[in-house]
């Protein structure tokens, strides 16, 4: 539901009646993952996506006949053998939707809102509803704040709150959209209850250190992946807006200085395209011990080799400079700085997906992988 957020808060302040189809649950080759979601207004405006275009005609039925009803349901759509024609997902994956109507007379109405408000406004917050349970829990939300406060409720036992509000809690530190389940009444024992979490989580960050022209087309490649971009460099000259109006921020400092005084999460990727000694060692000596996502380094197999031997005797520890993606990109055979930023972008992505950056053409790996990072963007997904 928050992955469009924007239009539902609009939706919401025009006082718009609408009903809400969420993905909660996928299995197999699923176009959309948990947290993906299709609205309805009583106009039969549509916004949004659940499936990619395979089973959207039903699920838009499900939110017409949601909103007049006020009814609150689960339905699964998977790949049919015995009927092509069937309305199925071709992919032969599996999604289960959640269709919950968000009516002017709901009481739950105010917590969706304010959910929808946190989310367009960047901040941090979880909402969480149960997916799979009682008929009477089934779509009431409670949202969670980073500091463990929430409002709303899913209208059970009060610890299945508290144990609600723990488990999103913990979610929303990870950065991390999907289902958990516990107990009825908040235990890990007993009658279960699954939830989704979604979180909503400011943009992760992406630093690119040495303005050059290479570090203009890989901004634009990191503001299409939805990080908050960042352009560092020490030449004045150079690190200037002029030369870099995509990025968010441009700073002029010491790359290692801004990067020992600037804050990092597990999600920020750290492009360090300076090649240049004075700046790389010192730069690459801070960035290998913080707990970042992506360390990757631009330069020669030759200028690589001869950079680790600094390193190494810089004091940096083997396992820290295993962490180090140099030369940094996929072997695309990239030339221009346009395809170059392509190889970069490409390889933060099979970094956080646990992709092998291999051909799918007569590949035996899977499409979608389960592990990994959650992708960059202001709403996360499970990864």
């Amino acid at each position: 539901m928050l992955d469009i957020a924007e239009e539902l808060h609009r939706w919401v302040g025009q006082g718009r009646e609408f009903a809400v189809a969420t993905v909660v649950a996928v299995g197999g080759s699923a176009p959309r993952p948990p947290g993906a979601a299709l609205a309805v207004d009583r106009d039969g405006t549509v916004i949004g996506s659940v499936s990619g275009g395979c089973v959207e005609g039903a699920v838009y039925e499900l939110c017409r006949q949601a909103l007049d009803d006020g009814t609150t349901v689960r339905e699964r759509f998977g790949y049919s053998d015995d009927d092509a024609f069937a309305v199925g997902l071709t992919c032969g994956g599996i999604i289960d939707i959640l269709v919950t109507p968000v009516r002017a007379d709901d009481p739950a109405r105010p917590v969706f809102a304010a959910g929808l408000a946190a989310a367009v406004r960047g901040e941090a917050a979880a909402v969480v509803r149960v997916t799979d349970g009682p008929a009477e829990l089934l779509g009431r939300p409670l949202l969670v704040r980073p500091g463990g406060s929430y409002e709303g409720g899913l209208g059970g036992h009060p610890e299945l709150d508290r144990t609600a509000a723990a488990e999103a809690r913990a979610m929303l530190d990870a950065g991390r959209t999907g289902p958990v389940t516990i107990g009825a009444e908040g235990s890990r024992c007993g009658r279960p209850l699954q939830l989704l979490v979604e979180s909503s989580v400011p943009p992760p960050r992406m630093i690119v250190f040495g303005a050059i022209d290479f570090a203009a087309a890989l901004v634009r490649a990191g503001k299409f992946l939805g990080y908050h971009v960042t352009v560092c460099d020490a030449r004045p000259v150079f690190a200037t807006k002029a030369r870099f109006p995509d990025a968010d921020e441009v700073v002029v400092d010491w790359p290692h200085r801004y990067l020992a005084s600037t804050a990092v999460d597990a999600r920020t990727a750290l492009c360090v395209l300076t090649h240049d000694v004075k700046f790389d060692i010192p730069l690459l000596e801070t960035a290998l011990k913080l707990p970042v996502s992506y360390v990757g380094a631009m330069g020669s197999r030759r200028t690589h080799l001869e950079r680790n031997e600094r390193l190494l005797d810089a004091g940096v520890t083997e396992l820290e400079l295993a962490r180090l993606h140099s030369p940094i990109g996929l072997d695309l055979g990239a030339r221009t700085p346009e395809e170059t930023a392509l190889s970069i972008a490409a390889e933060i992505v099979a970094d956080r997906r646990g992709g092998s950056g291999v051909s799918l053409t007569g590949a035996h790996t899977p499409i979608h992988h389960e592990g990994g990072q959650p992708p960059a963007g202001h709403i996360s997904w499970v990864a």
